[in-house]
């Protein structure tokens, strides 16, 4: 009996490299997504990547049959839902980094986190509208608002205002 323990956490040990090795990637930039980071700056998505596949390989022996990249999915989901509303108040408002300051900004960033988790969780990460409504607490109408504008910016970014309201034009050279 004794002998199958070891056994036992190794072979949990090497599954779950496997599954980091497969599903890391994939999270890490969905997690970028989220936290609106550069991809090549992004401290905020490696925590929520860690928390993330900690909690899961918690879990793993309890998943029975349940997708792990699911498990970890949510997590992730729900920590950047959690830590921006704990940060900002709402989870809607917040558009810079802490303090106020903005940091290097990702291809979201003209989104708002709440705009920026349901774009993710729709587009990216194909979740269906009713699973995405539900891991939320939204009504399935509210999320298919919120990604039809989400997309609507993403696709027809604002322009930037010109200074005096008056195009210039450069001078030939």
């Amino acid at each position: 009996m004794r002998d199958r323990q070891p056994a036992r956490g190794e072979l949990r040990a090497r599954e779950f490299e496997a599954f980091v090795a497969g599903a890391a990637g994939r999270l890490l930039h969905a997690a970028t997504l989220l936290t609106a980071e550069a991809p090549d700056a992004n401290p905020r998505a490696r925590r929520l990547l860690t928390l993330a596949l900690a909690h899961t390989y918690a879990r793993w022996d309890r998943l029975r049959g349940e997708d792990p990249y699911d498990c970890a999915r949510r997590y992730l989901a729900t920590r950047f839902a959690h830590t921006t509303w704990h940060r900002h108040g709402a989870l809607g408002h917040a558009r810079s980094g802490p303090h106020g300051r903005r940091g290097p900004r990702g291809p979201l960033a003209a989104l708002t986190p709440r705009e920026r988790l349901v774009l993710v969780l729709r587009i990216y990460e194909g979740v269906a509208e009713e699973q995405t409504a539900a891991l939320l607490g939204l009504p399935a109408e509210r999320v298919h608002t919120i990604c039809d504008r989400a997309t609507a910016t993403v696709l027809h970014p604002a322009r930037p205002a010109l200074s005096g309201g008056v195009a210039t034009k450069a001078a030939p050279s």
